[in-house]
């Protein structure tokens, strides 16, 4: 029985070694199979690589020779193009220089005489300087002429204004405000005053409407009605009269539009000037701009003979030794005693 064991042990043991050494024989195939593959692929990657690289070492040298035989083909084109170019600018500048020289010879030979050119340069300075001072002397006659005109439009002007303030004339009893007593001589708008007639007023037209500063703005005429509504449309509308009623109300300015904030001066200066207007005289008062009766202008102003002298026949103080008494004048009606009550308190009230 232990040899059996013994033997089954031993058989194990050969079997186990001959596995082994087949193992290790297919391992030893493996890395011979794989160590001739890398053998045969690097002989193979050296013999293709070598061929390429003779391949294109000759691609190169072809193209190397190809590509020189093209390059001077075409540099001996460029070359020769190149000196026709040149000689070709150099012929046309030769042949520029000629005709420059030739035309030149020819124009000054033919053409252009110097000597005619300068007395037509001289002629045309002269007529130039003449129609400098032509248009100089028209320039001076255009500016005497607008200075006429200015001093001319200036007096009728000043005339004018004399006209309108004739009324500062002076007299032979007061002097005017252009005759100063503390100069030696009146002032230049004094002749004037003396030279000129007062202006006349012209008497406006009757339909003319005078203009009434007390008129409001909602005091002007209307402007014409808007055309009646129609009868009432269907549907939720009010009356057609309630609207025209409504569209042609009346403007109510407020309480603040309506009064001014200086009502009560504006009172008191109507009254005094209605105390004015009112008072106690026989000639009845009436604006200069309603009075219906001719301007007469004044004798001593509008004399055909010339200036009279105004207040010699009329006034005390030219011949004094005339006056019956030394006494002062009187007035013709006496005084009235309530007046002269009152005065102190009608003046306070009117200061």
């Amino acid at each position: 029985m232990a040899a059996m064991v013994r033997l089954l042990d031993q058989t194990d043991q050969i079997v186990e070694t001959v596995y082994q050494r087949k193992n290790d024989a297919e391992l030893q195939r493996d890395r011979e199979f794989h160590s001739s593959l890398k053998i045969q692929a690097w002989f193979r990657g050296c013999r293709t690589r070598s061929y390429m690289h003779h391949l294109n070492s000759s691609a190169l040298r072809i193209q190397k020779r190809w590509r020189g035989f093209l390059g001077r083909r075409y540099f001996r084109i460029l070359v020769k193009n190149s000196v026709l170019i040149m000689k070709l600018n150099f012929y046309n500048s030769c042949a520029t220089m000629v005709q420059k020289m030739w035309r030149g010879y020819y124009v000054r030979k033919y053409v252009y005489n110097y000597y005619s050119r300068k007395r037509y340069l001289e002629a045309l300075q002269i007529k130039n300087e003449i129609v400098r001072s032509e248009l100089e002397e028209y320039a001076e006659q255009q500016e005497q002429e607008r200075r006429r005109k200015q001093e001319k439009e200036e007096k009728a002007r000043r005339e004018h204004l004399a006209k309108k303030n004739h009324y500062l004339i002076s007299t032979e009893v007061i002097p005017g405000i252009f005759n100063s007593p503390f100069l030696p001589y009146p002032t230049d708008t004094e002749y004037m005053l003396r030279a000129v007639r007062p202006l006349l007023h012209e008497k406006k037209k009757k339909s003319e409407k005078p203009f009434d500063p007390t008129c409001k703005s909602y005091d002007l005429p209307r402007p014409k009605m808007l055309p009646p509504l129609p009868p009432k449309p269907q549907g939720p509308f009010r009356n057609p009269a309630d609207v025209q009623e409504q569209r042609y109300k009346p403007f109510q300015p407020t309480l603040r539009v309506a009064t001014s904030f200086t009502s009560l001066e504006e009172a008191r200066q109507k009254m005094k000037d209605y105390e004015w207007v009112t008072r106690l005289n026989d000639n009845i008062f009436e604006p200069f701009s309603r009075r219906d009766t001719k301007y007469e202008p004044l004798l001593h102003t509008t004399s055909e003979y010339g200036h009279l002298p105004y207040g010699f026949r009329y006034y005390r103080e030219e011949y004094l030794d005339r006056h019956l008494s030394t006494q002062p004048f009187k007035s013709v009606v006496p005084p009235i005693p309530i007046f002269e009550k009152l005065n102190d308190t009608f003046s306070q009230g009117q200061v």
